[in-house]
Protein backbone atom coordinates (compact mmCIF):
# COMPACT_ATOMS: atom_id res chain seq x y z
CA UNK A 1 0.00 0.00 0.00
CA UNK A 2 2.89 2.42 0.96
CA UNK A 3 4.09 2.25 -2.27
CA UNK A 4 1.00 2.72 -4.48
CA UNK A 5 0.64 6.05 -2.25
CA UNK A 6 3.80 6.97 -3.17
CA UNK A 7 3.17 6.25 -6.82
CA UNK A 8 0.06 8.25 -6.93
CA UNK A 9 1.71 11.31 -5.48
CA UNK A 10 4.33 11.03 -8.19
CA UNK A 11 2.04 10.67 -10.90
CA UNK A 12 0.24 13.83 -9.43
CA UNK A 13 3.15 15.57 -9.70
CA UNK A 14 3.57 14.80 -13.38
CA UNK A 15 0.18 15.90 -13.89
CA UNK A 16 1.27 19.54 -12.02
CA UNK A 17 4.55 19.43 -14.68
CA UNK A 18 1.93 18.55 -17.63
CA UNK A 19 -0.29 21.66 -16.71
CA UNK A 20 2.73 23.93 -17.36
CA UNK A 21 3.52 24.61 -13.15
CA UNK A 22 6.11 24.21 -11.59
CA UNK A 23 5.59 21.82 -8.84
CA UNK A 24 8.29 22.99 -6.75
CA UNK A 25 6.95 26.77 -7.37
CA UNK A 26 8.88 29.82 -7.39
CA UNK A 27 9.27 33.05 -5.57
CA UNK A 28 6.21 33.95 -3.27
CA UNK A 29 6.16 37.78 -1.62
CA UNK A 30 3.76 39.33 0.29
CA UNK A 31 3.24 36.20 2.71
CA UNK A 32 1.38 37.15 6.07
CA UNK A 33 1.64 34.60 9.00
CA UNK A 34 -1.29 32.87 9.64
CA UNK A 35 -1.73 34.09 13.28
CA UNK A 36 -2.01 37.91 11.83
CA UNK A 37 -4.19 37.09 9.36
CA UNK A 38 -6.32 35.14 12.23
CA UNK A 39 -5.72 38.48 14.42
CA UNK A 40 -6.97 40.88 11.54
CA UNK A 41 -10.02 38.37 11.16
CA UNK A 42 -10.85 39.21 14.66
CA UNK A 43 -10.24 42.75 14.80
CA UNK A 44 -12.53 43.16 11.62
CA UNK A 45 -15.59 42.03 13.34
CA UNK A 46 -17.12 39.83 10.97
CA UNK A 47 -20.56 37.76 11.17
CA UNK A 48 -20.63 33.79 10.17
CA UNK A 49 -21.00 33.64 6.04
CA UNK A 50 -19.54 37.58 5.94
CA UNK A 51 -16.65 38.14 3.88
CA UNK A 52 -14.37 41.52 3.53
CA UNK A 53 -13.42 41.86 -0.14
CA UNK A 54 -11.69 44.48 0.39
CA UNK A 55 -9.06 42.86 3.05
CA UNK A 56 -7.15 40.83 0.74
CA UNK A 57 -3.81 38.87 2.17
CA UNK A 58 -1.15 36.33 0.77
CA UNK A 59 -0.98 33.17 2.72
CA UNK A 60 1.59 29.93 2.96
CA UNK A 61 1.52 26.88 4.14
CA UNK A 62 1.49 23.28 4.13
CA UNK A 63 -1.60 21.31 3.70
CA UNK A 64 -2.47 19.46 6.85
CA UNK A 65 -6.19 19.01 5.94
CA UNK A 66 -7.58 18.88 2.22
CA UNK A 67 -11.37 18.17 1.32
CA UNK A 68 -12.87 18.66 -2.16
CA UNK A 69 -16.43 18.62 -2.85
CA UNK A 70 -16.25 18.93 -6.47
CA UNK A 71 -16.99 22.69 -6.90
CA UNK A 72 -15.67 23.46 -3.23
CA UNK A 73 -12.82 22.86 -0.99
CA UNK A 74 -11.42 23.35 1.96
CA UNK A 75 -7.81 23.14 3.05
CA UNK A 76 -6.02 23.98 5.99
CA UNK A 77 -2.55 25.33 5.99
CA UNK A 78 0.31 25.33 8.54
CA UNK A 79 2.98 28.06 9.15
CA UNK A 80 5.57 28.15 11.81
CA UNK A 81 2.54 30.01 14.02
CA UNK A 82 -0.52 28.97 13.65
CA UNK A 83 -3.45 27.12 10.99
CA UNK A 84 -5.73 28.40 8.63
CA UNK A 85 -8.56 27.16 7.05
CA UNK A 86 -8.91 28.17 2.66
CA UNK A 87 -11.79 28.10 0.77
CA UNK A 88 -11.76 27.66 -2.97
CA UNK A 89 -14.61 27.75 -4.90
CA UNK A 90 -14.25 26.66 -8.46
CA UNK A 91 -16.07 29.31 -9.56
CA UNK A 92 -13.46 31.78 -8.17
CA UNK A 93 -10.28 30.35 -9.51
CA UNK A 94 -9.17 29.57 -12.73
CA UNK A 95 -9.43 26.32 -14.71
CA UNK A 96 -5.84 25.97 -14.46
CA UNK A 97 -5.65 26.62 -10.68
CA UNK A 98 -8.42 24.09 -10.04
CA UNK A 99 -6.74 21.26 -12.20
CA UNK A 100 -3.58 22.36 -9.87
CA UNK A 101 -6.13 21.99 -6.28
CA UNK A 102 -7.17 18.10 -7.48
CA UNK A 103 -2.92 16.89 -7.65
CA UNK A 104 -2.56 18.23 -4.01
CA UNK A 105 -1.72 16.07 -1.32
CA UNK A 106 -1.77 16.58 2.35
CA UNK A 107 1.84 17.84 3.23
CA UNK A 108 2.06 19.89 -0.21
CA UNK A 109 3.25 23.68 0.33
CA UNK A 110 0.71 26.13 -1.56
CA UNK A 111 0.72 29.78 -1.24
CA UNK A 112 -2.95 31.24 -2.11
CA UNK A 113 -4.13 35.02 -2.30
CA UNK A 114 -7.90 36.10 -1.30
CA UNK A 115 -10.00 37.50 0.83
CA UNK A 116 -11.16 37.20 4.79
CA UNK A 117 -14.13 35.76 6.04
CA UNK A 118 -15.87 33.76 7.98
CA UNK A 119 -17.65 30.44 7.11
CA UNK A 120 -21.74 30.22 8.10
CA UNK A 121 -20.07 28.06 10.94
CA UNK A 122 -17.76 31.24 11.89
CA UNK A 123 -14.54 29.47 11.00
CA UNK A 124 -11.53 32.33 9.98
CA UNK A 125 -11.21 31.49 6.27
CA UNK A 126 -9.03 32.98 3.19
CA UNK A 127 -11.38 32.98 0.22
CA UNK A 128 -8.78 31.72 -2.76
CA UNK A 129 -8.85 33.61 -5.83
CA UNK A 130 -5.45 32.55 -6.68
CA UNK A 131 -3.63 29.21 -6.00
CA UNK A 132 0.14 28.47 -6.06
CA UNK A 133 1.87 25.38 -5.39
CA UNK A 134 5.07 26.11 -3.86
CA UNK A 135 6.54 22.48 -2.90
CA UNK A 136 4.89 19.05 -3.64
CA UNK A 137 5.43 16.54 -0.78
CA UNK A 138 6.50 13.37 -1.98
CA UNK A 139 6.45 11.74 1.27
CA UNK A 140 3.53 10.37 3.09
CA UNK A 141 3.03 12.30 6.08
CA UNK A 142 2.02 10.58 9.49
CA UNK A 143 -1.44 9.34 9.58
CA UNK A 144 -4.00 11.70 10.32
CA UNK A 145 -1.52 14.54 10.87
CA UNK A 146 -0.97 13.79 14.46
CA UNK A 147 2.74 13.59 14.28
CA UNK A 148 5.34 11.11 14.88
CA UNK A 149 5.11 8.68 17.30
CA UNK A 150 8.10 6.61 17.20
CA UNK A 151 10.59 8.99 19.56
CA UNK A 152 13.58 8.10 17.81
CA UNK A 153 12.05 8.99 14.00
CA UNK A 154 11.00 12.37 15.93
CA UNK A 155 15.03 13.37 16.57
CA UNK A 156 16.25 11.69 13.18
CA UNK A 157 13.24 13.38 11.18
CA UNK A 158 13.00 16.14 13.30
CA UNK A 159 11.83 18.05 10.08
CA UNK A 160 8.60 15.78 10.16
CA UNK A 161 8.00 16.07 13.76
CA UNK A 162 8.24 20.32 13.31
CA UNK A 163 5.31 20.27 10.59
CA UNK A 164 3.44 17.88 12.08
CA UNK A 165 3.14 18.56 16.06
CA UNK A 166 2.83 22.57 16.36
CA UNK A 167 3.91 22.16 20.66
CA UNK A 168 7.27 20.85 18.99
CA UNK A 169 7.31 24.23 17.12
CA UNK A 170 6.19 26.10 19.76
CA UNK A 171 8.83 24.64 22.15
CA UNK A 172 11.94 25.74 19.71
CA UNK A 173 10.08 29.30 19.51
CA UNK A 174 10.43 29.17 22.79
CA UNK A 175 14.10 28.33 22.84
CA UNK A 176 14.52 31.06 20.63
CA UNK A 177 12.75 34.09 22.52
CA UNK A 178 14.69 32.63 25.69
CA UNK A 179 18.01 33.00 24.40
CA UNK A 180 17.33 36.42 22.78
CA UNK A 181 15.43 37.38 26.45
CA UNK A 182 19.37 36.58 27.93
CA UNK A 183 21.12 38.31 25.38
CA UNK A 184 18.64 41.67 25.88
CA UNK A 185 18.75 41.28 29.88
CA UNK A 186 23.23 41.24 29.89
CA UNK A 187 23.19 43.59 27.14
CA UNK A 188 21.20 45.99 29.30
CA UNK A 189 23.90 45.08 32.28
CA UNK A 190 26.80 46.10 29.82
CA UNK A 191 27.98 42.91 28.83
CA UNK A 192 29.86 42.19 25.14
CA UNK A 193 28.93 39.81 23.69
CA UNK A 194 32.19 38.14 22.12
CA UNK A 195 33.36 34.51 20.08
CA UNK A 196 36.28 32.36 20.82
CA UNK A 197 38.01 29.24 19.68
CA UNK A 198 35.73 25.97 19.12
CA UNK A 199 38.95 24.14 18.06
CA UNK A 200 41.63 24.37 20.61
CA UNK A 201 45.00 23.12 21.10
CA UNK A 202 44.34 22.91 24.93
CA UNK A 203 40.94 22.09 26.12
CA UNK A 204 40.40 23.48 29.93
CA UNK A 205 38.06 25.19 32.08
CA UNK A 206 35.86 21.36 33.31
CA UNK A 207 36.76 18.44 33.90
CA UNK A 208 35.36 16.16 30.79
CA UNK A 209 37.16 13.82 28.30
CA UNK A 210 37.42 15.91 25.08
CA UNK A 211 36.37 15.28 21.53
CA UNK A 212 40.28 15.22 19.56
CA UNK A 213 40.72 15.92 15.98
CA UNK A 214 43.79 16.50 13.35
CA UNK A 215 45.08 19.72 11.66
CA UNK A 216 46.32 18.70 8.56
CA UNK A 217 48.04 21.80 7.29
CA UNK A 218 49.56 22.29 10.72
CA UNK A 219 49.63 19.08 11.70
CA UNK A 220 48.79 19.10 15.24
CA UNK A 221 46.63 17.67 17.21
CA UNK A 222 43.41 19.86 18.30
CA UNK A 223 40.52 19.59 21.07
CA UNK A 224 37.09 20.74 20.59
CA UNK A 225 35.95 22.56 23.42
CA UNK A 226 34.71 21.32 26.39
CA UNK A 227 34.58 25.51 27.49
CA UNK A 228 34.86 29.00 26.84
CA UNK A 229 36.26 29.67 30.19
CA UNK A 230 40.11 30.46 29.72
CA UNK A 231 39.61 32.22 26.27
CA UNK A 232 36.99 34.39 28.31
CA UNK A 233 39.68 35.03 31.22
CA UNK A 234 42.19 35.90 29.10
CA UNK A 235 39.52 38.76 27.85
CA UNK A 236 39.00 40.36 31.24
CA UNK A 237 43.09 40.61 31.28
CA UNK A 238 42.76 42.69 28.07
CA UNK A 239 40.33 45.02 29.26
CA UNK A 240 37.06 43.43 28.58
CA UNK A 241 35.37 44.07 31.89
CA UNK A 242 32.45 42.18 30.91
CA UNK A 243 31.74 38.96 28.68
CA UNK A 244 29.86 36.49 27.55
CA UNK A 245 29.22 33.92 24.84
CA UNK A 246 26.67 31.39 24.28
CA UNK A 247 28.69 28.83 23.05
CA UNK A 248 28.12 25.19 22.00
CA UNK A 249 30.58 22.85 23.81
CA UNK A 250 31.60 19.69 22.98
CA UNK A 251 32.17 16.59 25.79
CA UNK A 252 32.56 13.26 24.93
CA UNK A 253 30.80 11.46 27.38
CA UNK A 254 28.00 9.80 28.38
CA UNK A 255 23.98 10.14 26.84
CA UNK A 256 20.79 11.05 28.77
CA UNK A 257 17.78 12.44 29.27
CA UNK A 258 19.66 15.50 30.77
CA UNK A 259 22.98 14.87 28.98
CA UNK A 260 23.83 15.69 24.78
CA UNK A 261 27.78 15.80 24.20
CA UNK A 262 27.22 18.72 22.20
CA UNK A 263 25.05 21.53 24.23
CA UNK A 264 24.68 25.40 24.33
CA UNK A 265 26.10 26.97 27.68
CA UNK A 266 25.89 31.10 27.98
CA UNK A 267 29.29 32.05 30.21
CA UNK A 268 30.04 34.86 31.26
CA UNK A 269 32.80 36.89 33.21
CA UNK A 270 31.86 40.36 35.23
CA UNK A 271 35.42 42.20 36.71
CA UNK A 272 35.57 43.38 39.90
CA UNK A 273 31.73 41.30 41.13
CA UNK A 274 32.44 38.04 42.67
CA UNK A 275 29.87 34.96 43.71
CA UNK A 276 27.28 37.20 45.07
CA UNK A 277 26.53 39.37 41.59
CA UNK A 278 26.65 35.69 39.69
CA UNK A 279 23.13 34.63 41.53
CA UNK A 280 21.89 38.43 40.71
CA UNK A 281 22.49 37.95 37.33
CA UNK A 282 21.69 34.59 37.35
CA UNK A 283 18.18 35.51 38.98
CA UNK A 284 17.72 38.49 36.52
CA UNK A 285 18.30 36.62 33.46
CA UNK A 286 15.63 33.70 34.10
CA UNK A 287 13.30 35.98 35.38
CA UNK A 288 13.77 38.10 32.05
CA UNK A 289 13.17 34.46 29.87
CA UNK A 290 10.03 34.10 31.26
CA UNK A 291 8.69 37.42 31.00
CA UNK A 292 9.44 36.81 27.35
CA UNK A 293 7.51 33.46 27.47
CA UNK A 294 4.31 34.17 29.17
CA UNK A 295 5.22 35.72 32.67
CA UNK A 296 4.39 33.20 34.90
CA UNK A 297 6.73 32.61 37.34
CA UNK A 298 5.05 28.94 39.18
CA UNK A 299 5.78 26.33 35.89
CA UNK A 300 5.14 23.35 35.42
CA UNK A 301 7.76 20.75 35.32
CA UNK A 302 6.66 17.09 34.89
CA UNK A 303 4.63 16.35 37.98
CA UNK A 304 7.03 19.05 40.08
CA UNK A 305 5.34 22.90 40.25
CA UNK A 306 8.55 24.93 40.22
CA UNK A 307 8.43 28.47 41.80
CA UNK A 308 11.48 30.93 39.97
CA UNK A 309 10.23 33.73 42.03
CA UNK A 310 13.60 35.81 43.26
CA UNK A 311 15.40 34.99 45.58
CA UNK A 312 16.49 31.64 45.28
CA UNK A 313 16.83 29.43 48.33
CA UNK A 314 20.67 29.44 49.57
CA UNK A 315 22.51 26.37 51.09
CA UNK A 316 25.79 25.25 51.86
CA UNK A 317 27.15 21.92 50.48
CA UNK A 318 28.31 20.80 53.72
CA UNK A 319 24.62 21.30 55.52
CA UNK A 320 22.53 19.83 52.92
CA UNK A 321 25.47 16.09 52.77
CA UNK A 322 24.68 16.49 57.04
CA UNK A 323 21.01 16.58 56.22
CA UNK A 324 20.14 14.15 53.59
CA UNK A 325 23.67 11.56 54.27
CA UNK A 326 24.05 12.03 57.67
CA UNK A 327 27.34 12.46 57.17
CA UNK A 328 29.75 15.78 57.83
CA UNK A 329 32.00 16.58 55.23
CA UNK A 330 35.25 17.03 57.01
CA UNK A 331 34.26 13.49 58.27
CA UNK A 332 36.64 11.65 55.39
CA UNK A 333 35.93 8.43 56.74
CA UNK A 334 32.25 8.50 57.37
CA UNK A 335 31.68 9.95 53.63
CA UNK A 336 33.85 6.93 52.43
CA UNK A 337 31.76 4.50 54.32
CA UNK A 338 28.60 5.97 53.40
CA UNK A 339 29.44 6.34 49.98
CA UNK A 340 30.68 2.59 49.72
CA UNK A 341 27.38 1.32 51.85
CA UNK A 342 25.22 2.63 49.03
CA UNK A 343 27.56 0.68 45.95
CA UNK A 344 28.98 4.48 44.79
CA UNK A 345 32.59 2.98 45.28
CA UNK A 346 32.49 0.59 42.55
CA UNK A 347 32.24 3.29 39.61
CA UNK A 348 34.92 4.63 40.69
CA UNK A 349 37.20 1.93 41.25
CA UNK A 350 35.76 0.41 37.87
CA UNK A 351 36.34 -3.19 39.60
CA UNK A 352 33.75 -4.17 42.58
CA UNK A 353 36.00 -6.29 44.30
CA UNK A 354 38.92 -3.49 45.06
CA UNK A 355 35.92 -1.51 46.20
CA UNK A 356 35.43 -3.81 48.85
CA UNK A 357 38.21 -4.38 49.99
CA UNK A 358 39.33 -0.39 50.00
CA UNK A 359 39.12 1.32 53.22
CA UNK A 360 39.92 4.93 51.96
CA UNK A 361 40.18 7.03 48.96
CA UNK A 362 43.72 6.70 48.96
CA UNK A 363 42.49 2.66 48.36
CA UNK A 364 41.35 3.58 45.31
CA UNK A 365 43.31 6.14 43.84
CA UNK A 366 40.57 8.46 43.73
CA UNK A 367 40.77 12.27 45.71
CA UNK A 368 38.17 12.02 48.68
CA UNK A 369 36.92 15.46 47.20
CA UNK A 370 35.10 12.49 44.28
CA UNK A 371 33.87 10.32 46.89
CA UNK A 372 32.03 13.23 48.70
CA UNK A 373 30.67 14.53 45.33
CA UNK A 374 29.30 11.23 44.24
CA UNK A 375 27.60 11.21 47.70
CA UNK A 376 26.08 14.26 47.57
CA UNK A 377 24.71 14.00 43.67
CA UNK A 378 23.57 10.72 44.90
CA UNK A 379 21.98 11.78 48.43
CA UNK A 380 21.12 15.02 47.62
CA UNK A 381 20.35 16.63 44.07
CA UNK A 382 17.13 14.16 44.09
CA UNK A 383 15.42 16.85 46.71
CA UNK A 384 16.76 20.15 45.33
CA UNK A 385 13.45 20.46 43.91
CA UNK A 386 13.06 24.37 44.44
CA UNK A 387 15.50 26.75 42.52
CA UNK A 388 18.38 26.51 45.13
CA UNK A 389 21.70 28.21 45.14
CA UNK A 390 24.39 25.71 46.50
CA UNK A 391 27.56 27.00 47.86
CA UNK A 392 30.99 26.18 49.57
CA UNK A 393 32.07 23.26 47.61
CA UNK A 394 35.23 21.26 48.70
CA UNK A 395 38.12 23.28 47.63
CA UNK A 396 39.55 20.12 45.78
CA UNK A 397 36.70 19.80 43.41
CA UNK A 398 37.27 23.78 42.14
CA UNK A 399 40.80 24.68 40.79
CA UNK A 400 39.62 27.52 38.92
CA UNK A 401 38.33 28.81 42.02
CA UNK A 402 38.90 31.61 44.78
CA UNK A 403 39.12 29.79 48.48
CA UNK A 404 36.90 31.16 51.07
CA UNK A 405 39.05 33.52 52.76
CA UNK A 406 38.32 32.14 56.40
CA UNK A 407 38.32 28.55 55.32
CA UNK A 408 40.78 27.33 52.13
CA UNK A 409 39.59 24.19 52.04
CA UNK A 410 36.46 25.59 50.74
CA UNK A 411 35.90 27.38 47.38
CA UNK A 412 34.05 30.32 46.59
CA UNK A 413 31.41 28.71 44.49
CA UNK A 414 27.90 28.01 44.09
CA UNK A 415 25.57 25.61 41.43
CA UNK A 416 21.94 26.25 40.93
CA UNK A 417 19.87 22.94 41.33
CA UNK A 418 16.52 23.15 39.92
CA UNK A 419 14.08 19.86 39.43
CA UNK A 420 17.07 17.70 41.22
CA UNK A 421 19.39 19.29 38.36
CA UNK A 422 22.31 21.57 38.20
CA UNK A 423 21.07 24.49 35.56
CA UNK A 424 23.96 26.64 36.74
CA UNK A 425 27.77 26.98 37.80
CA UNK A 426 29.43 29.96 39.18
CA UNK A 427 33.20 30.90 40.86
CA UNK A 428 34.42 33.69 42.70
CA UNK A 429 37.43 33.39 40.17
CA UNK A 430 41.01 33.04 40.88
CA UNK A 431 43.12 35.19 39.74
CA UNK A 432 46.63 34.65 41.32
CA UNK A 433 49.00 32.60 38.38
CA UNK A 434 51.00 31.15 41.32
CA UNK A 435 47.98 29.34 42.68
CA UNK A 436 46.43 28.84 39.61
CA UNK A 437 49.68 27.05 38.69
CA UNK A 438 49.40 24.89 41.65
CA UNK A 439 45.99 23.75 41.55
CA UNK A 440 46.35 23.31 37.39
CA UNK A 441 49.25 20.69 38.56
CA UNK A 442 47.09 18.78 41.37
CA UNK A 443 45.63 16.70 38.55
CA UNK A 444 42.76 16.19 40.29
CA UNK A 445 41.57 12.78 38.96
CA UNK A 446 37.68 11.88 38.80
CA UNK A 447 36.12 8.71 36.92
CA UNK A 448 37.97 7.63 33.56
CA UNK A 449 39.75 10.82 32.00
CA UNK A 450 37.56 13.59 32.98
CA UNK A 451 40.08 15.28 34.90
CA UNK A 452 41.64 18.67 35.03
CA UNK A 453 44.68 17.37 33.66
CA UNK A 454 46.32 19.60 31.51
CA UNK A 455 48.53 23.13 32.32
CA UNK A 456 47.55 25.95 29.73
CA UNK A 457 51.17 27.75 29.92
CA UNK A 458 49.79 30.61 27.86
CA UNK A 459 46.56 31.30 30.04
CA UNK A 460 48.66 31.19 33.09
CA UNK A 461 51.29 33.67 31.65
CA UNK A 462 47.92 35.98 31.19
CA UNK A 463 47.32 35.74 34.75
CA UNK A 464 51.01 36.90 35.21
CA UNK A 465 49.80 39.99 33.46
CA UNK A 466 47.35 40.87 35.92
CA UNK A 467 43.27 39.75 35.41
CA UNK A 468 41.44 41.82 37.68
CA UNK A 469 39.10 40.14 40.60
CA UNK A 470 35.92 38.84 38.82
CA UNK A 471 32.94 36.55 39.17
CA UNK A 472 32.72 33.78 36.61
CA UNK A 473 28.98 31.91 35.74
CA UNK A 474 28.06 28.85 33.21
CA UNK A 475 24.78 28.58 32.64
CA UNK A 476 22.98 25.42 30.59
CA UNK A 477 20.69 26.79 27.95
CA UNK A 478 19.78 23.43 26.83
CA UNK A 479 18.46 22.47 30.31
CA UNK A 480 17.23 25.92 30.56
CA UNK A 481 14.96 25.79 28.17
CA UNK A 482 13.65 22.12 29.08
CA UNK A 483 13.03 23.55 32.86
CA UNK A 484 10.76 26.50 30.93
CA UNK A 485 9.32 24.38 28.82
CA UNK A 486 8.83 21.52 30.55
CA UNK A 487 10.46 19.48 28.24
CA UNK A 488 11.20 15.76 29.62
CA UNK A 489 14.24 15.41 27.37
CA UNK A 490 17.20 17.36 26.32
CA UNK A 491 16.38 15.80 23.25
CA UNK A 492 13.38 17.59 23.08
CA UNK A 493 15.04 20.99 23.37
CA UNK A 494 17.92 20.57 20.86
CA UNK A 495 16.87 20.42 17.31
CA UNK A 496 19.07 17.97 16.03
CA UNK A 497 20.69 15.23 18.73
CA UNK A 498 23.13 12.88 18.14
CA UNK A 499 21.42 9.91 16.99
CA UNK A 500 23.29 6.06 16.68
CA UNK A 501 23.34 5.65 12.73
CA UNK A 502 20.47 3.43 11.96
CA UNK A 503 20.08 1.34 8.40
CA UNK A 504 15.99 3.19 8.38
CA UNK A 505 16.64 6.75 8.67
Amino acid sequence: MPDDLLDARRRKLQNIVQLERDPYGRRFPDVVANDAIRARAEALNLSPGQTAEAERVTAAGRITLLRNMGKLAFLHIRDSRADLQIGVSKKAVSESDWAVLEQLDLGDIIGVTGAIGRTKTNEVTVWVNSLTILSKCRQIPPEKWHGLSDVDLRYRRRYVDLFTNPEVMKTFRDRIAIIDAIRDHLRKLGFLEVETPALQPIYGGAAARPFTTHHNTLDIELFLRISPELYLKRLLVGGMERVFEIARNFRNEGMSPRHNPEFTMLELYQAYGDLSDMMDVTEGMISSAIAQLDGRHERQFGDQTINYTAPFKRRTYGDLLREHAGVDLRDHNAVFEKAKSQHLLNKLAKDPNRAARASSAADLGIDQAIIANELFEATVEPYLIQPTFVTEYPAELCPLTRRKPDDPTLALRFELYVAGMELANAYTELNDPDIQRQTMSQHLQGEGDETMRVVDEDFLLALEYGMPPAGGLGVGIDRLVMLLTNSQSIRDVILFPLQRPSQNT
